[in-house]
Order: C-alpha cells, then structure tokens, then sequence
C-alpha cells in the first residue's frame, strides 16, 4: 500500500523539527497583489535573527520559513509579516506530534474576537476540556494552537466547543478555502460597483460633453471608485512605503491619484481638460483583472479540490452495540465501522470481519478490485464493490492516506523552483525601475520634446500603469501548482518545484532490480541436494537462517517453507552479511547461505560441477545460493523473480527519449544480465554491495549528465540521495519514499517516463509565461512613453497579461491525456 504517513512526516508536516532546535512552519499570506510583494516579506524574514531560510510564493499566497525556535518564535514570524501590512496565520491543519502517544496537533481560525480578553477567555475554556493536552489562542492572528487527543476529542467537537463560546472556528484548509472565495467575491463586488460607476464617467467625458454640471458628476462618481473600489491599492502603498519598499499598488496608486487630483485642480484653479474617466477606468480595469486572476488562480488548484471531493461524507459506526451513521467528523481512533456495498470507506483501518473487494484505483492506481479480509488494511475514500466489510478505525482526519497526499500536493504548489530566482531578482528592482522610467518619459516630453503638461503628464501616468511585475511573479508558480496537480491525478507524487526542474534534465536513469524492475514476490523454483539432507531438511534449515531476513529472497525460502508445512524454529545467534549472506547456529551447528563469496570466506570448497550447475540456473534468470550446515556443503536453492509486465514498456519509453537506462543489482553477473535482458536493459552494474550504490551513481555523476535513481528499498535510500533526482515508488519502504523527489503511487514505472514529460511540459510553460511577462513590459513600456496609448488601455493591458500568464499555465491540464 502507499505509505503516504512517511511523505507527510518528513515533507508535510507544520512544525517539523529537522535538527535540533531547528523547525520549519508554513503560513498563509493574504493581501499580496504582486510577485514584488511576495520578495518583500521573503527578505524581511530572511532578516530576523534567527531564520535560516524564507520562501514565499504569490501565487498560492504561503510562506515556508525555517527557523531555529530557541532565537526566534512562529509567533514573531507572523508579527513581522502582519506589519507589513499583510496577513498571516499557520495552515496546514492538523499535524501528529507524537506518533508514539496520537496527540494531534491543529491549527483553527478563530473568528469574532474583539480584544485579547477574547483569545484569553477561550483559551481558558479549552483547557477545562478533556481531551485537550495543550492550548494557545492569538487574537492578532485569530488563530487557535491545541494539542488534543483524537480518541477523546472529534473536530465536529471543537469547532461546537469554540462555536458555544460565541465565535466561529474553521481548520486551516476550510479557512484557506473560504479565504479564496472571500477573494474572488470581494473583487467581484468591487468590479461591479466600480463599472456602474464608472461607465458614466466614461459616457460623460467621451459622449455627452455637454451634459449640464459635467465635470463635477465625474468627480462625484469618480471618487468612490478611487477611494473605495481602489483601498486595496492605497493600503498596500501605504505598509510598501512605511516599510521602505514598493511594489504593484504603488504603482497603480501614483497613476491613478495623479491623474485624480491634477483633474480637481483643472476644475477649481487651473481650468482645462479633466481626466477623471482615466483615474475611473484605470481602477476598474485593474480590478477586473484581479478578478479575473483570482478565478483562474483558483481553477490551478482543481487537483486539490478532486482529492477532497473524494473524502466520505459519512461513516456507520457501532457504539454501545448499535449501529448509528454519524459525520466523518466525529469518527474516533478505535471506532469499529461498517461499510456495505456500494459505500465508500470513511477512513484507514484494518478489517476485523467480512469478505470483500475493494477499489482502490483513486488511491493506489490499481486498476482491478483488491480482495479484503480480516487482517487487511483499509484505504479512506476507497470504494467497497462486493461483500460487509466491518474494519477498525485506525487513522482519521489529517492521518489517513488521503489526506496526507493532499497535504503532499498543496505543499508540492507552493513550493518554489530555482528558475524563479531569475523572475525574483527582476522583481526586486522593477517598481523603483518604472517610475524613474515615468518621470523619465514626462522629463523628455515635457523639456526635450517641448509638449504641453498634459502631452507629457498622460504617458507618464501610461507608463506607471503598464508596468506589470505580476505577470512575472506568477509564471513560475503557476505552472508548478498546475504540473504537480497534473502529476497527482495520474499517481506522480512531485516533492515541488526544484524536483519538477530537475527531472526534465536526466539524461541517465538507474534502475535498481529487485521489486523496482521485478515484481519483488520471488518463489523457490529449485532445490538441489548435495550433502546428507534431504530436500525438506535442507529447505528447512535454509528457512531458519532466513527467518528475520528482511530480503525478499529471504522471504521467499521461508513462503515456501511454510507451505509444505514445514515448522521453522528461531534461529540462535543470526547474522546478515552485507552482499554476502546470512549466518545463523541452529542444533550447534553453523548454517550459511548466501553466494560463493560467502562460501570461499568460510572455505568451504565446491567443484567445478556445482558451479556449472548454479551458472545454468544464473543464465536462466535464477537466483542461485549455496547452503552450507555444519561446515559442509549441502545444496542449492535457487530463487527466481518476474520482470514487471510494464517495465520493458518503460524502459523503451526511456530509450526513445535519449536516455541511458542502467540496471544495478548484487546479484551476480550473469542472472543480472539475464534479467536486464529481459527488461531491454543494455547496461548493468552487478553484484554492487547495497552501500555501494550511491557510489556507483556519483560515478555515473562524474561524467558530467544528471542522473536519476529508481528504486524501492531501504537499501535504495543512499542512492535515492544521492541521485540528482531520486523516484521512490509508493509500495516501497518508508525509507525510500521519505528519501525519494519523486513518489510514483501506482508502482507503474512507465510513470517515469509520464514524470519526464510532465516535467518538459511544465518547463516549457514556465519558460513561455516568463517570455512573454518579459515581451509584454518590454513592448508596452515603449509603446506607452511614446503616447500610443491612454493611461485606462494601458491599465487593462496590464491587467490582461497576468490573466494571460495563469490561464497559459491553465493549458497545462490538457497534458493529462498524454501520461
């Protein structure tokens, strides 16, 4: 099954402490309106004592921080982010904070708090609940920090605990989606009374110029659309300048306010021509396209969304011998749960009672239905076809599978990719840029050229108006949410956006052999008797030294043990041997198992028919071992394992891309050859001892290509790291999964090559926003200062390119039918 807790653990969870002392918190940001912005809170952080590194993206409004807790606090963090001028508050929703003792930790929205008596007084009453380990509310965040034990305490619980005290309480991710709905209404109001406003003003100054008291109806309708529908630019002006910075708003506010109060003084004191239609439809242009961002922003995160529609409403629980159907909120750690056919289970357990089959294709990818009974585990938002099944809650909410990979994706979106430094370092310098670039161009019009104020003072203005530093900041991240989305529905776990950069750059790619290329369910097909035992009596010592062998080869001997009910005893003083073996002591005598490596260290001799006859079954694709009791050579086992029905589709795949495909495994020369041979593989790397791996990669490093490592394994987790790209797959050991960039949840390894397209796909979609955010400022500023075009035009281009940029990104889910 796919270990999605591992991925959550290591790359998911808020709070995680990496070294000692060091955490790494992620935090929702609103009220950024450009990538300037987002570069402005990223270097403040970066600047208190005590954070080692910020990271914050603009288009899915987080910030990722790490810190060192014992110089600085979460609660600093957010503090200095506030006075920005900006808001935040942790998300991420729950998180387990000991996987020893099931604490959950959750971050809650706390709204209705009017002063800090508010936040002390619910503080106070949750510390009165059982359940609740620790608790800690901040009314400057509105947020709510408790511990609490699940068995004891249900969301639905707190959210009524928190709704009887008088105010309303909402998870992180319900908050963070009511936020960007909040977003999108509130710039869709604004849209709509800054257009009733302002098409008079347009009709008055382009239409009907001779209406009575003209001017002064623009004024009137004007001013509100300035000051109300435009706050949003003024108040982040307002935090840019006191914070010695500046970004979009200040901008748009210069523009729009010059052009504003120059018109109040042509009426009152100087006479002459008013431009309030320009101050009216800049605003409304502008915010037309905020809310057309807004909604295209939204739709980039529609894999999210998928995955949560996916969830159980519901559950049908048994509590004091009664079945009850109750809200998949209230379900707790233990609960025993009824699910009939038809029905979808509510969340991850282990069976307990029942027959059935179970769809599991949303989750693992496995297309035919899985056979479930007692003892079995259970996947929430899997779909029971056949059969009652009665299963133990053992993972809810935040735990369960499902959630973890949502958790796995969000965090993947709202990562960042290193080409976006390039967009960062633009960024950076562009505000201060356009507007020496405005008083520029009034400079050469007004002195050098000799034109009027007004000749030199509207392209100035249309110069303020057209520089656009969003369609820059979003082309990178934009891309990434919707690529790793994409990834997501079709089972490529991305770990964010340096990965996703990376993967279209391999020009190698390692496969190890064992349950990566092979199936990983090998059987005995062999045993030959040498010595005095007999096959039963040699199949049974070798099942003892392999007893805890966590080696597949290992568990098949034992399988096959058990199946001719053969009883296998502990075996006394066990010992593996890396690449060599394993040893044990069993009726005070030495058994050994293993190559001939291990034998010839032993000395125990073997003629030249015996390695005839292993060299036979190696050339047949077999895993052949010697087994030695007592200090003699007693036979030979062989074990053999199939090749995955898609791995020579994959590797073909690989091939017709240009990419090296090699094979590593510790087996001998000759079976490993056999079974590249069988996977279409021309290279292999044989009998590589399983710490040698990684240095093997770095070897194929050397020569200059990026290479990439896939692999399942503990064994694997050196290599994973120390590939430039390292793809784990998702029935593979929580080692490799924690380690790997990439995770494919269906264990399909044509998703390799699925990855790299992806990967190409979503590069040259970065690539492409970046062009034309670039082409589009380096045509419209020109175009502009030359006077080609009035400020309220220049607005809505400006506004459409950021439009352009997402929906381009949008593009990218038609890649879905291609993987």
């Amino acid at each position: 099954m796919f270990s999605a807790a591992v991925i959550a653990q290591k790359h998911s969870e808020k709070g995680e402490m990496n070294d000692m002392g060091k955490k790494t918190d992620t935090l929702d940001i609103s009220g950024m309106d450009c990538a300037s912005c987002a570069l402005n809170i990223e270097n403040a952080l970066n600047r208190i004592d005590g954070v080692s590194d910020a990271n914050v993206n603009f288009a899915v409004e987080k910030a990722t921080v790490n810190y060192e807790d014992e110089k600085t606090s979460i609660t600093e963090i957010i503090s200095k982010i506030n006075k920005l001028g900006y808001k935040a508050k942790a998300i991420d929703g729950k998180t387990d904070v000991g996987k020893t003792t099931g604490i959950i930790k959750a971050d809650i929205t706390v709204k209705g708090m009017h002063c800090a008596s508010c936040a002390l007084n619910t503080e106070n009453a949750f510390k009165k609940v059982d359940g609740v380990k620790k608790v800690s509310v901040n009314f400057a965040t509105e947020t709510m920090n408790l511990e609490y034990d699940p068995e004891m305490l249900t969301e639905k619980k707190i959210l009524k605990n928190i709704k009887g005290l008088g105010y309303k309480g909402a998870f992180s991710g319900e908050a963070k989606d009511d936020k960007k709905i909040d977003e999108i209404s509130q710039q869709k109001r604004n849209l709509i009374i800054g257009a009733i406003l302002s098409s008079p003003v347009f009709l008055l100054s382009m239409v009907f110029m001779d209406f009575p008291f003209n001017h002064y109806i623009q004024l009137l309708l004007t001013t509100p659309v300035l000051f109300y529908v435009g706050r949003q630019f003024f108040r982040g002006t307002y935090f840019a300048l006191k914070n010695k910075s500046a970004n979009m708003d200040v901008l748009i506010a210069l523009g729009t306010s010059s052009a504003y109060f120059y018109s109040i003084l042509a009426l009152f004191v100087l006479g002459g021509a008013v431009f309030f239609e320009t101050t009216a439809l800049l605003i409304t242009f502008v915010v037309l396209g905020k809310y057309l961002e807004a909604k295209a922003k939204g739709k980039t995160s529609d894999a999210i969304k998928k995955l949560i529609g996916l969830q159980a409403k519901t559950a049908k629980v048994i509590r004091d011998g009664k079945e009850m159907d109750i809200p998949i909120e209230e379900v707790i750690v233990g609960d025993i749960i009824i699910v009939k056919p038809g029905e979808k289970v509510p969340v991850d357990g282990v069976a307990i009672d029942g027959d059935s089959s179970v769809d599991e294709s949303m989750i693992t990818g496995e297309s035919m239905p899985v056979k479930k009974v007692k003892g079995d585990t259970v996947i929430g938002a899997t779909i029971n076809k056949n059969g009652v099944i009665k299963f133990k809650a053992t993972k809810i909410g935040a735990d369960t599978a499902l959630a973890h990979i949502i958790k796995f994706v969000r965090d993947a979106q709202g990562s960042k990719a290193p080409i976006q430094r390039y967009a960062d370092m633009i960024s950076g310098y562009f505000v201060q840029g356009v507007v020496v670039l405005s008083l520029l161009t009034f400079a050469i019009w007004y002195f050098v050229v000799g034109s009027t104020f007004l000749g030199a003072f509207l392209p100035a203005i249309a110069v303020l108006v057209i520089a656009c530093p969003c369609a820059l900041g979003l082309a990178t991240p934009t891309a990434i949410m919707v690529g790793t989305g994409v990834g997501a529905e079709k089972g490529i776990l991305i770990k964010g956006g340096s990965a996703l950069e990376s993967v279209y750059k391999i020009r190698s790619i390692v496969f190890d052999k064992t349950g990566t290329l092979t199936k990983g369910k090998p059987e005995v097909t062999d045993i030959i008797t040498l010595g005095d035992l007999d096959e039963n009596e040699l199949l049974k010592v070798s099942a003892i030294v392999e007893k805890h062998s966590e080696h597949p080869l290992g568990e098949a001997i034992v399988q096959s043990a058990g199946s001719r009910n053969i009883k296998i005893i502990e075996p006394e003083k066990f010992k593996a041997i890396s690449g060599h073996g394993v040893e044990c002591v069993y009726k005070g005598k030495k058994v050994l198992l293993g190559n001939r490596k291990l034998m010839s260290e032993e000395k125990i001799g073997y003629s030249k028919t015996i390695t005839d006859q292993m060299e036979k079954l190696e050339d047949e694709g077999k895993t052949a071992m010697l087994v030695a009791y007592g200090g003699k050579l007693s036979g030979i086992i062989a074990v053999a394992d199939t090749i995955k029905e898609n791995s020579f589709d994959a590797v073909a795949g690989l091939k017709a891309m240009g990419i090296d495909v090699t094979m590593i495994t510790g087996d001998n020369k000759r079976t490993a050859n056999a079974i590249a041979k069988k996977a279409g593989i021309d290279n292999v790397l044989s009998e590589v001892l399983p710490e040698d791996k990684a240095k093997n990669i770095k070897r194929l490093q050397e020569s200059g290509n990026k290479v990439a490592m896939v692999g399942d394994g503990i064994n694997d987790a050196p290599a994973l790291a120390q590939s430039d790209v390292g793809i784990a797959l998702g029935s593979g050991t929580d080692v490799a999964i924690e380690t790997g960039d990439i995770v494919l949840v269906k264990n399909d390894l044509r998703d390799v090559v699925g990855a790299i397209k992806l990967s190409k796909a979503t590069m040259a979609k970065i690539k492409q926003n970046m062009f034309w955010a670039l082409f589009y400022n380096s045509i419209g500023i020109p175009i502009a200062a030359f006077g080609y075009l009035k400020p309220e035009f220049a607005a809505l281009a400006m506004a459409m390119s950021s439009v352009s940029v997402v929906t381009n990104s949008l593009l990218l889910k038609r890649f879905r039918k291609k993987i």
